[in-house]
């Protein structure tokens, strides 16, 4: 339970973790809803045996380890998420989990990414949001310069901060849009192509908001530039972002429903 409680706090009180908060609801749900349409049986089956003793080696490893706390978090948490899974292989069976196999996966999503790792990809969304953003400048051909994280367009320097890269709506469109594509589609290939999109479509989002509060506090009114669209405007580049997805889903969707069925030969 202590990994556990230390996970949630790390997502209550942190907001590059706040997806976590989504992660076992989310999975319960998805659980439900297919425990619904199909009732399984307790089968024991001797490889989740093997998985309980592989989350109790992993639980050892993080106890034992030293280094970053978050680092054995990581280990710990991975070794729960390893032991239930086990649980529910050695009552289910195989059967069962591959048809839960996605909701059941996602729970690794609850394991939380230590900060060496996740500065780093911050630090890649911070300078693919840098392009983005320059890029639009470009497109509606204003004047930008780029030196570092600066952007300086004319009456306006930009510092494109670390906060800028929007890691945790980034996280929250990533987590949604494996959710939504599990649901919609049913080809792997489409799901997966779906979830790889997701992340230039992030970039794009925070380049958008880096353009548009650029635009506004340099052509409109500076106030833009501290204002309640800076502040607190995520959620509106989030739901454009996210449209951008549904729109992708409903074409791939449309794709899977007018897809030739193929024919058996019958045998004579």
């Amino acid at each position: 339970m202590r990994p556990l409680l230390a996970t949630f706090a790390l997502a209550a009180f942190g907001d590059r973790y706040t997806h976590i908060l989504l992660i076992i609801p989310v999975a319960i749900a998805l659980m439900v809803q297919r425990w619904r349409e199909r009732l399984y049986n307790p089968r024991f089956w001797a490889g989740g045996a093997g998985l309980l003793l592989l989350s109790i080696f992993l639980a050892v490893i993080g106890w034992r380890a030293g280094g970053s706390s978050e680092i054995r978090l990581a280990i710990e948490m991975t070794g729960l998420v390893v032991w239930w899974i086990g649980s529910f292989l050695l009552c289910f069976g195989r059967s069962a989990l591959a048809s839960f196999l996605f909701p059941l996966f996602f729970l690794f999503a609850v394991v939380p990414i230590p900060s060496i790792l996740l500065d780093q990809i911050v630090a890649g969304l911070q300078q693919a949001s840098i392009l983005a953003a320059q890029f639009l400048f470009l497109v509606f051909r204003v004047p930008v310069l780029r030196d570092g994280t600066m952007l300086t367009i004319p009456g306006l320097d930009i510092d494109v901060t670390p906060e800028c890269s929007s890691i945790r709506s980034s996280l929250m469109l990533l987590v949604t849009t494996m959710v939504l594509a599990h649901l919609l589609l049913n080809k792997t290939w489409r799901r997966v192509l779906v979830v790889a999109i997701a992340i230039p479509v992030s970039v794009a989002k925070n380049g958008l908001r880096i353009f548009v509060i650029g635009m506004l506090g340099s052509r409109v009114d500076p106030a833009y530039l501290t204002g309640n669209l800076h502040r607190h405007g995520g959620i509106v580049f989030f739901l454009i972002a996210l449209a951008a997805i549904f729109l992708l889903l409903w074409f791939l969707r449309r794709g899977e429903e007018h897809a030739p069925s193929t024919l058996i030969p019958q045998r004579s």
